[in-house]
């Protein structure tokens, strides 16, 4: 596979995990998509002993980063907002259950592969079907272009 080929593969990549946080994201951020919105959500995370400031964080990870990444828009951004809050996800509440989700158990599998997506665009970038590399291609190589590259 050439890298030209390999880089074009990377919007199927940016769809999924994209769609993926862009709904979670709403749930949490809108109330959309049978989501409890910002302030339910908040308190949730509160409940679980996450501070209102970090869960306010990982909610516009979520959504923003989604959108991010299925734009291809500072793709590298989005997916580093998107990998921490696997991150956390998979410390904090999932890894204690097991690895598989099964029965009453909701184990780290699902947070798992989303958080290796998202650090393969936060090290690969978002690839050529991408407004980064339209971006990257008019500024250069100033701090943007750099950023994008």
């Amino acid at each position: 596979m050439s890298e030209k080929t390999q880089n074009f593969s990377l919007v199927f990549l940016r769809a999924a995990l994209g769609i993926i946080f862009f709904a979670h994201g709403s749930q949490k951020l809108l109330g959309w998509y049978g989501g409890y919105g910002f302030d339910a959500t908040v308190q949730f995370f509160q409940q679980m002993g996450i501070p209102p400031a970090l869960g306010t964080l990982a909610i516009l990870a979520e959504f923003f980063g989604g959108l991010m990444v299925l734009l291809g828009f500072f793709t590298r951004i989005g997916a580093a907002g998107i990998a921490a809050t696997m991150a956390v996800a998979l410390f904090t509440v999932h890894l204690s259950q097991g690895f598989f989700i099964a029965g009453d158990k909701i184990g780290f599998e699902y947070v798992f592969a989303l958080l290796l997506m998202a650090l393969y665009l936060v090290i690969n970038g978002g690839g050529e079907l991408s407004v980064d590399r339209y971006i990257r291609e008019k500024t250069g190589s100033n701090v943007i272009g750099k950023l994008l590259s």
